[in-house]
């Protein structure tokens, strides 16, 4: 099974894109539908990883609290306990993680630099494509070719 690596590093073609925690959730969900992405990484000003926004932070603590995503910073939604992988981990241990503690998003963490965002549809697509190559192997096999 393939690495985070393998699988971030394929589906990059810029580099990761953060918020402050100091920008409104409006800029946020802005940034979102612009990249069309689920979550942001939040990061300081040194480019540190001090949390995590997803549309799910605010649809729970912006809508049903009704807040205004034009005042309130990224900081008073965010998660701050942010669960990382590194790129040496397999996608099959993401998986796991991600099932375990019911997450859709993995800021993927290099020697405490932000490298990357792994989303539950990578995860998704990587173990079909393994699937798919394997049933292809047996077929294979089994034709004795």
């Amino acid at each position: 099974m393939k690495t985070v690596a393998q699988v971030i590093g394929a589906k990059q073609t810029q580099g990761i894109v953060t918020i402050a925690p100091e920008d409104s959730v409006f800029d946020a969900l802005k940034l979102m539908a612009a990249k069309n992405v689920g979550a942001l990484p939040v990061a300081d000003a040194s480019g540190r990883l001090v949390g995590i926004v997803s549309e799910r932070d605010y649809a729970r603590k912006m809508v049903l609290q009704g807040r205004s995503s034009f005042v309130t910073p990224v900081s008073a939604i965010m998660t701050t306990k942010v669960v990382t992988v590194e790129p040496r981990q397999s996608i099959r241990e993401c998986m796991e993680i991600m099932t375990d503690k019911h997450l859709r998003h993995l800021p993927v963490l290099d020697q405490g630099r932000t490298v990357g965002l792994l989303s539950i549809g990578d995860v998704v697509k990587e173990t079909m494509a393994e699937q798919d190559s394997l049933i292809q192997q047996l077929e294979q096999y089994i034709r004795g070719e």
